[in-house]
């Protein structure tokens, strides 16, 4: 609101008095000798019209210069009432305005304070974000160390176990989710640290405002208590003026309503900040969870199937065993049976050979020597049938001794296995954590 402009008092411009000429009237007498000798003595005389005008003269200066002299403390009665009046208003109006301003700093300064509490109990959430974060980081390295460790014991199965069967992959696929996580909740961290340290600096900026605005209070507090009768008012003649680097009244509110401004919306990137972070966490948890229940499923699946195979084989092994045996009955059967067809063999060989040596005529290819000499061929084919068939069954039985040795040996394989994977991975994924986003809450 702009001042009005004081009245200035009315100026009486000054005249000269006025000038009176003395004009002496010539006589009209006859001169004489007489007259000529006093003539010295009247030269030096005014005459009585003269003096008349003279005391005239006097009395109307004094009577001019009496009434300008009235005039002047009239107008000066007057000046003087108006300038008191326009002082009391001046200093009314002056008080107003401060008073004014002390409203707007206040304005200002409770705003800056419920921003400044506001975004520091947010940064404040923001920190506890941040040590769920860190917390979620450290819950990970249990699991990632359990993956590797499963990796590893794995590593140690026999051949022809040592494939990549579903529970390799679904390992490795948990090995590359958990290096997904720690990665992704290693850069939230740092953007959790960068926003923290941009709401710190926001608040400082709206404290040191808000510390100006109180200042700034106390002044105009101080300066609207001033009255004419203060004691603590001094001359100041060089404060009548305005400071080059001054700001006006736009650029002051301007300055503050920024401040709050970018204070709001670090406050808003913070709370979306950490909106990001519990969904983060949340997914990350699940993704886990999902992911672990896949790997026990195939380890569960794995070594149902390794149980079925090693029943299997153990089956086949007892089959085998009992062949062997039986293998065996039959050698020895076998070698038994060749024993007789050898004493029965030589029986008729040495027959025939006994037969041989009858005399002359005597040596007749008669019946029996035709029978004896069937026999022995009859006989030899049987040997020669039999000692194959000895053959075929040390060959079976060989083969039948590999086969349980190939069983026994997959048997071991496949209990080293079982051992691997339920005694040593899925009884070390027992530490596994049960939950990542509770991890996240815990000391």
């Amino acid at each position: 609101m702009a001042q009005p402009d004081e009245p200035h008092p009315p100026v009486v411009p000054s005249c000269p008095l006025p000038s009176k000429t003395c004009d002496v009237v010539p006589t009209e007498r006859p001169r004489s000798c007489c007259g000529m000798a006093l003539a010295g003595l009247r030269t030096a005389k005014y005459h009585l019209p003269e003096w008349h005008r003279r005391n005239a003269g006097v009395c109307f200066e004094a009577y001019t210069t009496g009434e300008q002299a009235e005039r002047g403390r009239g107008e000066a009665k007057h000046l003087m009432k108006h300038a008191a009046a326009s002082a009391q208003r001046a200093q009314g109006y002056s008080k107003a305005t401060l008073g004014q301003r002390l409203q707007d700093l206040q304005f200002w300064r409770v705003e800056l304070q419920k921003e400044i509490m506001e975004l520091d109990a947010e940064t404040n959430l923001l920190v506890a974000q941040k040590l769920r974060l860190e917390r979620a980081l450290d819950a990970t390295e249990v699991p990632y160390s359990v993956v590797i460790d499963n990796l590893e014991c794995r590593e140690r199965r026999q051949p022809p176990d040592l494939v990549i069967d579903e529970v390799e992959k679904q390992l490795m696929k948990e090995a590359d989710l958990i290096r997904d996580i720690r990665d992704l909740l290693k850069r939230t961290i740092i953007q959790a640290a960068t926003q923290i340290r941009s709401n710190r600096i926001q608040k400082e900026n709206c404290e040191l405002d808000w510390s100006d605005k109180v200042e700034t209070y106390n002044i105009d507090d101080k300066c609207i208590g001033y009255c004419s009768d203060s004691t603590d008012v001094q001359s100041h003649p060089s404060s009548v003026k305005f400071e080059e680097n001054a700001s006006t009244p736009k650029t002051w509110a301007q300055f503050s309503h920024d401040n709050i401004s970018r204070a709001e919306q670090e406050k808003l990137a913070s709370v979306q900040l950490r909106s990001l972070i519990n969904n983060i966490i949340h997914d990350a948890s699940e993704d886990l969870r999902m992911q672990r229940a896949a790997v026990s499923e195939a380890f569960d699946s794995h070594c149902r199937e390794l149980d079925g195979a090693k029943l299997r084989l153990e089956s086949h092994l007892q089959q085998i065993l009992k062949d062997i045996g039986d293998e065996e009955a039959n050698i020895e059967n076998l070698k038994k049976a060749i024993r007789d067809k050898e004493s029965f063999l030589k029986v008729a060989q040495t027959r025939l050979y006994d037969r041989s040596c009858r005399p002359n005529v005597e040596l007749c290819r008669d019946e029996p020597q035709f029978r004896l000499v069937n026999e022995v061929e009859g006989l030899t084919v049987f040997l020669e049938a039999l000692k194959r068939k000895l053959m075929e069954s040390e060959q079976n039985l060989k083969n039948l001794e590999e086969t349980r040795m190939k069983l026994e040996k997959e048997i071991a394989v496949k209990a080293n296995s079982i051992f691997i994977d339920r005694q040593k991975c899925m009884g070390y994924r027992v530490r596994y954590p049960v939950d990542l986003e509770v991890a996240s809450y815990q000391q």
